[in-house]
C-alpha cells in the first residue's frame, strides 16, 4: 500500500506528535513483526491473536492489500522500531462511512505511551485522510489495558455486545466503543465523494 498519504498528513502533524510515526504494513516488515508477535504473546493472549507463520503474514498483508481495509503500524520516531499495530477494518462508505478499529501494542516498547500517540494519530489520519465519520472498538470487558488506551484517545462507551467476536476459541462478549469527528477537532475535511447529498 502507498505511504505518501500517511507520509503527507504526518508532516501536517508534526508539532504534535513527536515520538512515533506511522507506515503502512509491509513485505519487508514480516522478521520484525513476526519476532514481536512471538516476544508478546503473553501481553496479547486471550485478547488478540495476531500472525505468527510467515504463512500467515502472507496472509495478513493481502487482506489488508484489500481497498476497505488498512493495517498501519505505530513506529518509534528515530529508531523505526516497530511499537504496535492499528488495523482499520471493514471500511464501509455511502452513509455509513465506518469503520471498525483492532489494535496491539508489542511488548518490548509496552506501557510507554507509544501506542496512546499511535491510536491518536490514526484515529486523525482516518477522519482527514480516509475521510470517515466514525470508528468503532470492540473490547472484551476485561482487558483493562485497551479500555484504558481508548477512554485516553477519546472513545465513548456504547454498550455491550454478547458472543460479538470468535476470540481464542470462544465466542466472546465486547464493549463497543466508538468516535465521530465531530468529537475531536480536526483539520475542516470534505465529506468523501461516496456520501449522499442528502
Amino acid at each position: 500500500m502507498d505511504d505518501a498519504g500517511i507520509e503527507v498528513f504526518q508532516a501536517e502533524q508534526s508539532n504534535s506528535f513527536s515520538r512515533v510515526t506511522l507506515r503502512h504494513l509491509a513485505s519487508d516488515d514480516q522478521d520484525e513483526f513476526l519476532g514481536l508477535v512471538n516476544a508478546s504473546a503473553d501481553l496479547h493472549r486471550p485478547w488478540v491473536s495476531l500472525p505468527s507463520t510467515p504463512e500467515q503474514y502472507q496472509g495478513y498483508l493481502a487482506r489488508y492489500a484489500q481497498p476497505d481495509e488498512e493495517s498501519v503500524l505505530v513506529c518509534v520516531r528515530g529508531s523505526g522500531a516497530i511499537a504496535g499495530v492499528v488495523n482499520i477494518n471493514s471500511i464501509i462508505r455511502g452513509r455509513f462511512q465506518s469503520a471498525s478499529i483492532a489494535y496491539a501494542a508489542f511488548a518490548p516498547t509496552a506501557g510507554q505511551g507509544y501506542m496512546t500517540e499511535g491510536l491518536t494519530l490514526v484515529v486523525r489520519y482516518a477522519f482527514e485522510q480516509l475521510q470517515l465519520h466514525r470508528l468503532e472498538a470492540q473490547i472484551q470487558p476485561d482487558n483493562n489495558a485497551s479500555l484504558k488506551l481508548v477512554r485516553k484517545v477519546g472513545f465513548r462507551y456504547e454498550g455491550c455486545s454478547p458472543e460479538l467476536l470468535y476470540i481464542d476459541g470462544a465466542w466472546r462478549d465486547h464493549e463497543r466503543w466508538a468516535i465521530t469527528n465531530t468529537m475531536i477537532d480536526i483539520r475542516p475535511t470534505p465529506p468523501h465523494a461516496t456520501l449522499p447529498e442528502r
